[in-house]
């Protein structure tokens, strides 16, 4: 890019000196001493008034794709961009004005003096751009403190011990699974051995192409178990205690030294895990991907291609294909996006479909019950839990459809999943509400899950009675909560 700096004063050499090398820079400066010190610096400079047609040409105006004023004079700014304007109406104005001088009175006072309609595309004012850097200075204090202050946490459990379990939530999605690939990684460069482990199945089909692609170490634990119960500290990610985590028992609570997580915090955390404990949990951010992609970004810690592949789908995923992002979550995808392999990321997300999973959509469409503008449907007893999200997923794209419950029975629980695109309708609350009383309910806006354990369902003489007084219950339960009546 051809760039004009006009002025060579203290300003103006750094601008150019900034610039030198990835931009083709011409300084014009008027001073013949400083023009001359600027040429035996290695610049390319332009003697003159560059307030003059003359010397402009001579710069080569007709061809510069960016004209830099750096004067405060605004007497020589407004005959500058009159004359730059005269000779080049297209190239983009950039130029320093006094605090007290914006670029509208600039304008004015130049269609004034000179009756003609120009314009200045940037403007920038010493007082404003010093609060711009403050500013910027204060965001990346701010990102690196947390992950100075995980690293700290991180050395401080090395000087312990030298093992690390990650643990995630019962059933992880990419966001978990790329989070706690990331905290292994961070982990790995303080010399902890670490072990990234989850408690239930990881049965939808993008799931396990995800952890197969990307050849992700990840083990299944139960609770109590001896994998679980030889690491001397555990950190969470993407989860937190008594949420959808059954792994833990309640004597292990005291080995959690870190959590990191973008969901709501649960009441009473602080009184469940130890004071010293690690904690970024933030709301705000749509997915824990992004968490970890700023602290790699503030760290300054080398990123593979399947490691920001990872992270990168991860985002995609929990802020429903880039449609819910927060700044965080923009950066995250600025900084991974050029390290990503595109090829392999189409891959996971559209990976070969199973025959159970087929089946389970089929039973979802055939046993749908249409209730206005609600859909619930019965997929029956299933081993695929994940199926369930993924046939509520299906179930929403059916035309005059706004809000989707599918439930099965999986083991001797039955598993809920609902989603809606209604904006009147909080999901994770109607399902808190609606089975809060005799399960576990909750989630987003627009997606959530519920579990009920069987309980007094089993009394039902046969699997046909136990599957109709499940519909029928969680039917009207759903509908309540809704405020939608049946019929």
């Amino acid at each position: 890019m051809r760039v004009l700096v006009l002025g060579g004063g203290a300003l103006g050499r750094s601008v150019a000196e900034s610039l030198r090398g990835e931009f083709e820079v011409t300084i014009i400066e008027k001073d013949e001493v400083r023009a001359r010190a600027l040429e035996e610096g290695g610049f390319n400079v332009v003697q003159g008034d560059f307030s003059y047609t003359a010397t402009l040409l001579k710069a080569g105006i007709d061809r510069a794709e960016l004209v830099i004023i750096t004067t405060m004079d605004v007497e020589t700014v407004k005959k500058t961009v009159y004359v730059v304007r005269s000779n080049n109406k297209d190239v983009p104005i950039l130029t320093v004005l006094p605090d007290d001088v914006s670029a509208e009175n600039l304008l004015e006072e130049i269609r004034e003096a000179y009756e003609a309609d120009v314009k200045v595309d940037y403007a920038v004012s010493p007082r404003s751009a010093l609060k711009d850097a403050i500013i910027r200075s204060v965001e990346r204090i701010g990102e690196s403190k947390n992950a100075n202050l995980l690293v700290r946490k991180l050395k401080e459990l090395k000087s312990k011990g030298d093992s690390l379990l990650i643990l995630m939530h019962d059933n992880p999605d990419p966001d978990a699974i790329a989070s706690a690939t990331a905290l292994s990684a961070i982990a790995g460069t303080i010399g902890l051995k670490t072990q990234i482990v989850y408690g239930g199945e990881i049965t939808h089909h993008e799931n396990r192409a995800f952890v197969n692609l990307l050849g992700v170490d990840i083990k299944r634990v139960s609770p109590g178990s001896y994998e679980l119960k030889r690491y001397p500290f555990i950190a969470l990610v993407d989860c937190q205690p008594n949420g959808n985590l059954t792994t833990l028992e309640q004597s292990d609570y005291d080995r959690i030294k870190i959590i990191i997580d973008h969901h709501q915090v649960l009441q009473h955390l602080q009184e469940l895990i130890p004071d010293d404990a690690f904690i970024d949990i933030r709301p705000d951010v749509h997915s824990a991907s992004s968490i970890m992609a700023e602290y790699l970004r503030t760290l300054n810690m080398p990123v593979s291609q399947l490691l920001a592949t990872a992270l990168f789908y991860g985002v995609y995923i929990d802020t429903k294909k880039f449609s819910k992002l927060s700044h965080v979550d923009l950066k995250a995808i600025e900084f991974l996006a050029g390290n990503v392999d595109y090829e392999l990321l189409d891959k996971i997300e559209y990976p070969d479909i199973s025959t159970e999973t087929a089946e389970i959509l089929a039973k979802a469409i055939m046993n749908r019950r249409i209730y206005k503008n609600v859909v619930i449907s019965n997929v029956g007893f299933i081993t695929n839990r994940d199926a369930i999200a993924e046939s509520a997923d299906f179930l929403l794209r059916l035309e005059g459809i706004t809000t989707v419950l599918v439930f099965g029975i999986v083991d001797d629980r039955i598993e809920i999943s609902a989603r809606t695109r209604d904006v009147r309708v909080n999901i994770g609350a109607a399902l808190r509400e609606a089975f809060g009383d005799i399960g576990s309910g909750g989630g987003h806006a627009q997606s959530g899950g519920a579990r009920i354990p069987l309980g007094l369902f089993k009394l039902a003489k046969d699997k046909n009675s136990l599957l109709r007084l499940a519909e029928e219950a969680i039917t009207e339960k759903f509908l309540e909560a809704l405020k939608v009546k049946e019929g």
